[in-house]
């Protein structure tokens, strides 16, 4: 299958565990942000995947709404059953998710290896 140029996140799947690595350097715009939810809602309510990482390595910028997002990612992989974690995610994101108190909510790792040792 050819790669899709609008996707918002490249998928590999680790053992069971689907690996969504976020392509966008900037997550900010309401276009963006809504595309990105729904590929990733879809690997939960279409795909049936439970155990999901997120990987952050190419994200410098996020904004609240995009936040919003990553609750309901969170909300929908653990109501079915699954767990998520985050990965590689660059210091200013990661001062936000701790302010929000988001660390407390969401799975956070420093690392690829981190986050699958997690399953």
């Amino acid at each position: 299958m050819a790669p899709n140029p609008n996707r918002r996140i490249d998928i590999e799947d680790m053992n069971g565990v689907i690996v969504a690595t976020l392509l966008e350097k900037k997550i900010l715009d309401e276009p963006n942000i809504e595309s990105l939810g729904r590929e990733l809602f879809a690997l939960v309510d279409t795909e049936g995947r439970r155990k999901i990482v997120l990987d952050f390595h190419l994200v410098e910028y996020l904004s609240s709404a995009a936040l919003g997002k990553l609750i309901t990612m969170h909300k929908k992989v653990t109501t079915s059953g699954g767990r998520m974690a985050l990965c590689n995610i660059q210091k200013d994101i990661l001062d936000v998710f701790k302010i929000t108190r988001l660390d407390k909510v969401l799975t956070l790792c420093t690392s690829l290896d981190d986050a699958l040792s997690k399953f």
